[in-house]
């Protein structure tokens, strides 16, 4: 698989050095990463569906920059995210008969995926405007409704076809975009997925961001799903204190779901606060509260988007979104509420410990099930990080996950509140992962 990417890249340098010259390349810069990460789930009791599950999955990337003159730059980058052995039999990605020894190089034609590849160009018109074109990582804020796909666990990733234009000065900066997601003419004449979006932050006060956006998500493939998101958000640091606030509101209609009237009309909001201490240990305590509307009635709860937040390690884990199988890289729960709260600290300089705490509950009733809402559970996060060096990082954790009766009943949150998942007893979670990066 790095044999290939090395080609890609050699002929996508060979490609730059070619083009005219009013384009003279001025510099190259090749990076990536390598992540891995081991996760093992298991349930308590006997319990037929859900019985111990253990991957390894890891992520390769390698990417080029070149920079040319005027103000222009292409970015390429390349990945591939596998589970060790394919992530099951149906896709095994084992190269060679382990019986005979033949090399029969068995599910490896799509391996490495083009993950980003973009034209910059900076200070178009002579002013502070930069406008970037073709598939591009997409991450706003904190990454609470659109961000990369990195979250761990099942961090494959997350890019967009787009186009995106900038406008920043030293107080603000305004972000338009326009994305494809999926194109299916000419089998149908409107049936394209689309999601635009305009993000404005202002960073007059000094160490604080006040942000304001609107995004907007239309799916025209077999019915029209159309839907809004506006929000506020603030974020910063004053001396050794940090806050995050932001709230959303969410309108629209679902039509191609055929789920309960199609319509959603709800809130979101998301707090944090924290301090650090200056102290033997360096300790930062934290709280936070986060909220999804579960929708009014009948109506749809809220959609989460892209969002890389993770409402716990187990409870918005894909481990759980279909009863068990890690089906989707990203559980997306809604129609609930957590609070949450926990510590860091720094034993040394490279060692990092962390203590957490959440409780989570069901906002609205199951339609789907007529299972009343109420108390989901509490998940609790032991885990260390140590920083071997600038460029390598090591992480363990063990997490508990004490299940409450809803859950055990049967709760509507997978996939943004439109499906039930119900885990019959308490949940043990361990994870190891390793990073380089270069």
């Amino acid at each position: 698989m790095m044999r290939r990417s090395v080609m890609l890249v050699i002929i996508a340098l060979t490609l730059f050095m070619a083009i005219p010259a009013f384009a003279d390349l001025q510099n190259v810069v090749v990076g990536g990463q390598v992540r891995i990460r081991g996760d093992w789930y298991s349930v308590e009791g006997d319990n037929p569906g859900f019985n111990s599950e253990a991957i390894v999955e890891q992520r390769t990337r390698l990417n080029v920059r070149a920079d040319f003159t005027d103000d222009v730059s292409a970015f390429i980058e390349m990945d591939d995210y596998e589970m060790w052995g394919g992530g099951g039999q149906a896709v095994n990605d084992f190269r060679s008969n382990y019986l005979t020894g033949v090399d029969s190089r068995a599910n490896t034609a799509d391996d490495v995926e083009l993950y980003q590849g973009y034209i910059e160009a900076n200070k178009m018109f002579g002013a502070p405007l930069r406008l970037r074109i073709g598939r591009q990582e997409l991450k706003f804020g904190s990454a609470w409704l659109v961000g990369t796909g990195d979250s761990a666990p099942y961090f494959t990733g997350l890019s967009f076809d787009a186009v995106r234009a900038t406008y920043a000065t030293d107080t603000f900066s305004v972000d338009a975009f326009w994305s494809k997601l999926a194109e299916t003419s000419p089998f149908e004449e409107d049936g394209d997925t689309d999601f635009y979006g305009v993000y404005a932050s202002c960073t007059a006060v000094e160490n604080v961001t006040f942000d304001a956006y609107w995004l907007f998500l239309r799916d025209a493939c077999q019915g029209v799903n159309e839907l809004h998101t506006v929000g506020l958000r603030s974020a910063g640091k004053l001396e050794g204190f940090h806050f995050e606030a932001e709230a959303a509101y969410q309108f629209g209609t679902m039509e191609k779901l055929g789920l309960a009237d199609d319509n959603t009309d709800n809130w979101a909001c998301n707090v944090l606060a924290g301090y650090f201490f200056e102290t033997t240990w360096k300790p930062h305590p934290f709280i936070g509260f986060e909220y999804f509307g579960g929708g009014d009635g009948d109506d749809l709860a809220f959609n989460r988007l892209f969002s890389d937040a993770r409402l716990g390690k187990t409870i918005d884990s894909g481990h759980w979104a279909l009863g068990g199988a890690p089906a989707f890289p990203n559980a997306n729960c809604s129609n609930l509420w957590l609070i949450h709260a926990g510590v860091t600290f720094n034993p040394t300089e490279k060692l990092m410990g962390l203590v957490h705490l959440c409780y989570a509950t069901e906002n609205e009733d199951d339609w789907v099930t007529g299972v009343d809402a109420g108390h989901l559970g509490w998940e609790l996060e032991v885990s260390g990080s140590y920083q071997y060096s600038k460029d390598l990082s090591l992480e363990a954790g063990y997490v508990r996950l004490f299940v409450d009766d809803t859950l055990k009943d049967g709760a509507r949150l997978p996939l943004n509140g439109t499906a039930v998942v119900a885990v019959p007893d308490d949940v043990n979670y361990f994870f190891f992962e390793t990073k380089i990066s270069f």
